[in-house]
């Protein structure tokens, strides 16, 4: 029969030996590369994933992430070539390549991101100022990234970092700045703006004259032809006169009379002071417009 003593001696065996063989294997996932550490030393980097072995106890096993990264930089006050001042806002992408070189430089991603940001704010003071205000905002911005980001690799690599892509997100100039150039194009414009309107108003001013002009040449045009032919007309008015006084002189006689009450003869406008017998009256005493004939005379005694 077994002694008890012996029983619990071999759970205890049993469990230093899961121990141990707990402590002899680690996994690595896809999204992270190991570094083994033995006794402070690096002794070798697991970079594909799956389960590993190493000494219990002794080594230790530093996580370090395998994926792109992002930083994010805080918006820097740039001076460009022509002494324009810019605020950038930027950030950029970086993997590890080389975990122990990484380990052995800065040690961990919070103090390679506070190293990076340092040399990103370098690089974007350095290539920013060799160029313009225009060529930041418009016109060589895609070069300038690329040109930021090679320059920023080139620096990382010293720390195992591989830069992947480095964006301006923003760049536009200080607030105050801002103000003053919307407040310079405001003027611009509104001067643009009254120029126009003085040109309009000369416009108007010159059509105007001209309409003016024409009207006065066309009114006058038109006295010039009313009158021609109101001269014609009464040319003909006077010619047919002597025509009828010609054949008939009691009737145009007649008529002219006639003519002449109907235009002297008005409605509330008959007030004539005449003697009776004038001749002005002569159709009213006689239908021939004649005095009539004096009585024989009397026969001589």
């Amino acid at each position: 029969m077994r002694s008890p003593v012996t029983g619990i001696v071999t759970l205890i065996i049993l469990f230093v030996i899961l121990i141990v063989a707990y402590s002899s294997v680690f996994t690595v996932q896809q999204t992270e590369q190991a570094l083994v550490v033995r006794l402070g030393e690096p002794v070798k980097t697991v970079t594909e994933p799956g389960l590993n072995f190493k000494l219990p106890f002794v080594d230790t096993v530093i996580s370090i992430d395998k994926r792109i990264l992002d930083l994010e930089n805080p918006s820097q006050e740039v001076i460009a070539s022509d002494q324009k001042r810019l605020v950038v806002d930027a950030f950029a992408r970086y993997r590890i390549k080389n975990a122990l070189q990484f380990y052995q430089s800065v040690g961990s991603i919070q103090a390679a991101n506070l190293q990076l940001t340092t040399l990103l704010n370098s690089g974007l003071r350095r290539v920013l100022g060799e160029v313009t205000l225009i060529q930041v905002v418009r016109d060589q911005r895609e070069a300038l990234m690329a040109r930021i980001r090679t320059q920023l690799d080139h620096e990382a690599d010293n720390y195992g970092i591989q830069v992947v892509d480095v964006r301006i997100r923003r760049a536009d100039l200080p607030d105050q700045n801002s103000q003053a150039v919307y407040q310079r194009m405001k003027t611009e414009r509104q001067r643009e703006a009254a120029e126009f309107r003085a040109q309009g108003n000369q416009k108007a001013q010159e059509i105007k004259s001209n309409a003016d002009r024409e009207a006065t040449v066309i009114v006058a045009e038109a006295n010039s032809k009313a009158e021609q032919i109101r001269g014609e007309g009464d040319a003909e008015r006077n010619r047919l006169f002597a025509e009828a006084y010609g054949k008939d002189p009691d009737f145009f006689s007649f008529y002219r009379s006639m003519t002449a009450y109907e235009t002297g003869l008005k409605s509330n406008d008959t007030r004539f002071l005449l003697r009776p017998d004038s001749d002005f009256f002569k159709f009213f005493g006689a239908a021939s417009g004649k005095p009539a004939a004096p009585a024989a005379a009397a026969a001589k005694p």
